[in-house]
């Protein structure tokens, strides 16, 4: 899982290696019956397994999304634990998408529970929600510098549900004036500055999530920002929910750079026979971005 080296680090290595793009792994009722596979535990595993499979070699990054596998029980967590552990004997960085968020030991729970050594759950990164504020993860923000690993804090999504929220203006806070969005974004940027030799690293180990439809300047979002270390974006949306890549680079300005492309459906619809060929088509699309 790691050497030491910080989950920036590792990310940076990643991109360098194998690119920016990430295979979702969604395993959809409706994409298990599309590959010949039972809606259950057993079938998420093997669904998962082929995933890892297909990306092993040819991209850097996964993305399991934990809801699909949950959904089965103790059965779809077994099956979950065994595709952790293939991508990670493969090589690949892995991004539990569990999207939690609480405060005090909750979510100082989930934190062990995602990313400590000798968890059978661990990843190199979480997904989490701060909308207490980012002083309410902050036991996990130091939970995964302990532990050489990752989180990313949902900022601005593309449902057009969460807009209201997202672009809601603070008051009362240090933070006051900008958006909730804006300001998760500025708080995980000064949080990798104020760590340990963060000036000397390409990128922090605290990332957002931006979705691949929203335009970041009317979530708040400061995209002008240039400064290392650079903020690691999760990119979801790509594809199926209509995210175009081509236009990610201008959205995100100077935050492209961190750009994690993920596609998810629009990959696995490819089947179990033409998911490897498709996951080389779209890494080629992404290595020709300019970002």
């Amino acid at each position: 899982m790691t050497d030491g080296t910080t989950f920036g680090d590792r990310l940076e290595g990643a991109f360098e290696t194998r690119g920016r793009l990430c295979v979702g792994i969604d395993p959809h009722a409706w994409l298990l019956d599309e590959w010949g596979l039972p809606d259950s535990g057993a079938g998420v595993r093997e669904f998962g397994l082929r995933v890892v499979d297909a990306a092993a070699g040819r991209v850097g990054i996964v993305k399991p999304q934990v809801s699909f596998f949950e959904r089965h029980g103790s059965a779809g967590y077994a099956a979950l634990e065994r595709v952790l552990d293939l991508a990670r004997d493969a090589g690949l960085l892995v991004i539990a998408d569990v999207k939690r968020g609480d405060i005090g030991s909750t979510v100082e729970a989930y934190g062990q529970a995602w990313l400590s050594q000798g968890s059978p759950l661990r990843a190199d990164a979480m997904t989490i929600y701060a909308y207490q504020g980012l002083g309410s993860i902050e036991a996990v923000m130091r939970q995964a510098e302990a532990a050489d690993a990752g989180l990313f804090v949902v900022a601005a999504t593309s449902n057009p549900e969460a807009a209201a929220i997202q672009q809601a203006v603070l008051q009362g806070s240090s933070r006051e004036g900008s958006s909730v969005a804006g300001a998760i974004v500025s708080g995980v940027d000064a949080w990798n500055r104020s760590r340990e030799g963060a000036s000397e690293r390409a990128f922090g180990s605290v990332g957002v999530v931006v979705g691949a439809t929203i335009v970041p300047e009317e979530f708040g979002i400061d995209i002008a920002t240039d400064a290392r270390p650079r903020v690691p974006v999760l990119v979801p949306g790509i594809g199926f929910q209509g995210g175009e890549l081509r236009d990610v680079p201008a959205r995100l300005g100077a935050l492209a750079p961190g750009a994690i492309l993920t596609d998810s459906r629009g990959l696995l619809a490819a089947g179990p026979d033409g998911i490897a060929e498709a996951i080389v088509r779209r890494a080629d699309e992404v290595g020709a971005l300019d970002v």
